[in-house]
């Protein structure tokens, strides 16, 4: 008979987690459409500017869409900031997959992904992005082992 798989883990939130996070889950779109909302300001700026209304607030729009324009440039890097900058970073993950489902543990958050939850699993090359009721979740391949991989291909 075999006995229940249970699979746990232990990885830090640090950079490199973040970056390979960000670069498995996130398709980043370098069309002209991205830059719509910063073109916008820029040019709603430019108007008020140009009519002699509100100087200050006319150059706060402009420079609000030249920061919006940069937030689209150089989004990994901005997402990278933020996440380095939250009080989740540089802390420890307890990582547990079993029989339930996957359930993470740190400091700040305790998590529970129940299989039954999740309504698509997509297989990336460096992980697992899971869909479920509360959003998109990543677990690394680099914290799992084969056992555990497979189990969770498994459950897809």
């Amino acid at each position: 008979m075999n006995s229940p798989f249970s699979f746990t883990s232990h990885y830090t939130l640090d950079k490199t987690y973040f970056s390979e996070c960000f670069d498995e889950s996130v398709t980043v779109d370098t069309s002209l459409r991205a830059y719509y909302k910063a073109i916008g300001f820029v040019l709603v700026g430019t108007a008020l500017l140009l009519t002699g209304a509100n100087a200050y607030a006319s150059l706060f729009l402009v420079g609000l869409g030249a920061l919006e324009a940069l937030s689209v440039k150089f989004k990994k890097t901005w997402w990278l900031w933020r996440q380095m900058m939250s009080k989740a970073a540089s802390n420890d993950v307890k990582l547990t997959i079993d029989e339930q489902g996957i359930r993470s543990e740190s400091l700040y958050v305790d998590s529970t992904i129940l299989w039954g939850d999740i309504s698509e699993l997509t297989i990336t090359n460096k992980g697992f992005l899971i869909k479920n009721t509360n959003g998109v979740n990543y677990i690394s391949k680099r914290s799992l082992d084969a056992a555990a991989i497979e189990f969770i291909k498994s459950k897809a």
